[in-house]
């Protein structure tokens, strides 16, 4: 049964039931609020009901009505269609409800929603996310947010039962696809250097748990490395994050630095592996699989190599 709505807060639409997307629509449920979910795979649609929202059949749907859509979809592409495609739901959103858009775009295609929300007079929060499915679980994701006052006060509580950290960072879109678009810079390169280094360490003959235990220790570390390195020595590469989006995230990296004619060859060779993952057939894996790319190359397998160690311990 679906929970009654906070006093005065209108109903939400939330489209995108995900990795990220399905522990934040909970949260949503969690905190008292009532959420209309859809998304492309009904059995994403069916959990979420057993979780106490509300299921809708399309994006329009989910958004009739509501006082604030939430979309968090993979591309532009998605978005796009979700908005403004058919049966899209920005036609059936009311006069000066917000639309709030979490997924990695282009801070130019963030402004560009604006601009067109605005002349159906709606509100738009340029509004990506961070945290991983765990934290979007337990409703403490990072939100990077840039909108008029108007948005953000549509989207108060929503990313109060969502967020442990919402970041203010300008009055119109742009600015928080901006810093999202920095964040995957450094994200894709610590990914790409942690598999290259515990690829080499492999063939080296290091130790792979020994070379986790000491580096996670060291000054080489990361956020990255510490979360990531695990699922290499696991061998599980079951998609928290895939090694595809990477390929997205980059890739508009790169094209903000031609725009920009700014150098970035950092990002390009991360870009590039991430690459050679995908064509290898891994880009539906999970992203610290792109280590795949070195043991192909090299004929090691770091996890065989930090189980048989494990062993001999």
């Amino acid at each position: 049964m679906v929970k009654e709505s906070r006093k005065g807060t209108p109903a939400i639409g939330f489209v995108g039931l995900g990795a990220m997307g399905a522990g934040m629509a909970a949260s949503l449920v969690k905190a008292g609020l009532h959420v209309r979910g859809c998304d492309t795979r009904a059995e994403a649609v069916a959990t979420f009901k057993k979780q106490g929202g509300t299921a809708a059949k399309s994006p329009a749907e989910a958004a009739r009505g509501a006082g604030l859509l939430i979309v968090v979809v993979v591309n532009a592409e998605q978005a796009e269609a979700v908005l403004f495609g058919d049966g899209g739901a920005a036609d059936a959103l009311a006069p000066g409800a917000t639309a709030m858009l979490c997924s990695t775009v282009a801070p130019d295609f963030a402004r560009g929603v604006e601009a067109r929300l605005k002349a159906r007079k709606l509100h738009f929060l340029d509004a990506p996310i961070s945290g991983g499915a765990a934290r979007a679980r337990a409703g403490t994701i990072t939100i990077m947010a840039s909108g008029s006052a108007k948005a953000f006060a549509g989207a108060e509580a929503a990313m109060e039962a969502m967020a442990e950290k919402v970041y203010r960072l300008g009055t119109e879109a742009g600015p928080a696809s901006t810093v999202k678009m920095i964040n995957q810079l450094l994200a894709g390169v610590h990914i790409a250097a942690l598999a290259e280094a515990m690829a080499l360490g492999t063939k080296a003959g290091a130790d792979p748990n020994a070379l986790f235990e000491v580096i996670s220790n060291s000054a080489g570390s990361s956020w990255m490395f510490n979360n990531r390195v695990p699922h290499i020595l696991a061998g599980d590469y079951t998609p928290l994050s895939a090694l595809d989006i990477f390929v997205k995230d980059l890739g508009i990296v790169l094209d903000s630095g031609r725009r920009l004619k700014f150098p970035l060859p950092l990002a390009a060779a991360a870009h590039q592996i991430f690459m050679m993952g995908t064509a290898a057939g891994l880009g539906g894996e999970d992203d610290s699989g792109v280590v795949r790319v070195y043991e192909k190359m090299t004929g090691i397998d770091v996890a065989a190599t930090a189980k048989a160690r494990r062993g001999k311990g």
